[in-house]
């Protein structure tokens, strides 16, 4: 009986020691329905610009831009930010914020006309700066150093007819306003 006791107890120790283990954070998918940027409120697309962080305590947030994570990693401190992740470029694999490599290039079209976008390997953002004849290879430490501002003019070329991702929201908030000077006519 002591023998079981004493089993047990060893038992009982081995799995309280592994639950406090460090706890191991993963990407949540992206679901485009009900997911908007933490800072910008924009519908975060599973596409290659999508980006996320989870908190410590367990707190998933998502991002449109690269840029918008980083927005809120001034606001929030990094502190308290248990993983963050990335999507590859190329194949939109969920990348450790950390390990990536990221192209700039104030031409670069994404969501919120940052252009940062992230890549796998430094390989794999050397091969596209290469392909497309512009931009810098940086690294995740690069990224802390880095000026972050809108491109104005990209912003202004998706408002103004251009095709991608702010032109969603532009249509969306026109009819808003369209309806408001309806009003008050």
């Amino acid at each position: 009986m002591k023998k079981w006791s004493l089993v047990l107890m060893m038992m009982m120790g081995l799995l309280i020691l592994a639950a406090c283990g460090p706890k191991k954070f993963e990407p949540l998918a992206i679901n485009e329905k009900v997911d908007i940027c933490a800072i910008c409120n924009m519908q975060v697309k599973d596409d290659a610009f999508a980006t996320q962080l989870t908190t410590k305590d367990g707190k998933n947030y998502k991002f449109d831009d690269i840029g918008c994570m980083n927005e809120w990693k001034s606001k929030n401190g990094t502190k308290n930010i248990g993983m963050d992740y990335v999507r590859d470029y190329n194949d939109k694999e969920w990348v450790e914020f950390s390990k990536a490599s990221f192209v700039y290039d104030e031409t670069l079209r994404t969501p919120m006309a940052y252009g940062v976008i992230s890549f796998k390997d430094t390989a794999s953002a050397e091969a596209f700066v290469k392909e497309q004849g512009v931009g810098s290879v940086l690294s995740a430490s690069d990224l802390s150093k880095h000026e972050w501002k809108q491109n104005t003019d990209m912003m202004q070329m998706d408002m103004n007819g251009g095709e991608g991702h702010m032109d969603e929201h532009k249509s969306e908030e026109m009819e808003g306003m369209t309806s408001d000077k309806e009003m008050d006519m």
